[in-house]
């Protein structure tokens, strides 16, 4: 259903509002540049910075400005399981193509409550889900044997999952349980050249935000097994990969956009800060090395 490099886009700031002209040039730039779909209000959009109108809005922004011209998976997860269903329903209406479901963060649900989060919004509302597992952020990590019962449970409307758990051998344990028509994404762009390997299709990616256009093609080589291309793209943009966590995500690709052009800027919100000198430098490095900008 989704495959490729998928963007997980920044949402651009000015004078600490929603830059809408840029972010319509730059979903622009990420469509022109190849990139198979993109995502709005997810963890890179800075969505937990967002109150609910600008949650909102920059899904309906990002829709218009796509025009069909790919899919659209609008970040709609919550730690409260009705927000999470209200911005699916908004994101539906809106003309998304899948929802985006992070595991409820803060409050640690058990794996039977992971089910009963999961159930409802599937029952509640039939937008396509991808389950978003990122334990590393959200405490709760959505073990196989959950995600196997809820693809079963639900095989028309869980679709997906992006995995940032960092452990491939899940990837072999979805796969299994549910067989290889079940989309399965990377979160992890360093690890997305083996993910293809194992069975994922893609990456959910931070690093396309900045080379959108080389990722597509790193992407294009791993998916039709040209291992060799794929390596070598994979080589050039791995200090990327690095560097854009060389401080609070999404500082650094703030950043290196902001080098990129002169219409974003390298606002982020409080809590996350300016981007450090140290890690200015380690984008700095990694942008010449990888020949762009």
């Amino acid at each position: 259903m989704f495959s490729g490099s998928i963007p997980a886009l920044v949402t651009p700031f000015r004078d600490e509002r929603f830059d809408e002209a840029a972010f319509r040039r730059f979903v622009d730039w990420q469509v022109d540049s190849g990139s198979n779909a993109v995502v709005p209000c997810g963890t890179t959009g800075e969505s937990a910075t967002l109150d609910n109108d600008e949650h909102h809005k920059v899904i309906k922004v990002c829709v218009e400005q796509v025009a069909g011209r790919v899919p659209v998976i609008a970040g709609c997860g919550s730690n409260d399981t009705r927000t999470a269903l209200w911005h699916m329903q908004v994101a539906k209406d809106l003309g998304a193509d899948a929802a985006l479901l992070v595991a409820p963060y803060y409050n640690r649900p058990s794996q039977d409550g992971l089910i009963r989060h999961f159930s409802f919004l599937a029952e509640s509302c039939d937008l396509p889900i991808v389950l978003y597992n990122v334990p590393g952020r959200t405490v709760t990590d959505i073990h196989a044997a959950t995600v196997i019962e809820l693809g079963k449970r639900f095989p028309d409307q869980i679709v997906s999952i992006k995995d940032a758990s960092g452990d491939l051998s899940r990837v072999v344990t979805h796969r299994m349980g549910l067989g290889p028509d079940f989309n399965q994404l990377s979160g992890d762009d360093p690890l997305a050249l083996a993910g293809y390997a194992l069975g994922q299709n893609g990456c959910i990616s931070v690093t396309a935000n900045v080379a959108p256009k080389l990722c597509a093609e790193f992407h294009a080589a791993a998916a039709a097994g040209d291992f060799e291309t794929a390596r070598a793209l994979n080589e050039r943009l791995y200090p990327l990969h690095k560097a854009l966590f060389a401080d609070a995500s999404p500082s650094p690709t703030k950043y290196a956009l902001s080098r990129l052009h002169n219409w974003m800027r390298p606002d982020t919100r409080l809590p996350i800060a300016p981007c450090s000198a140290a890690a200015m430098e380690a984008v700095d490095a990694a942008m010449e090395f990888a020949g762009i900008g």
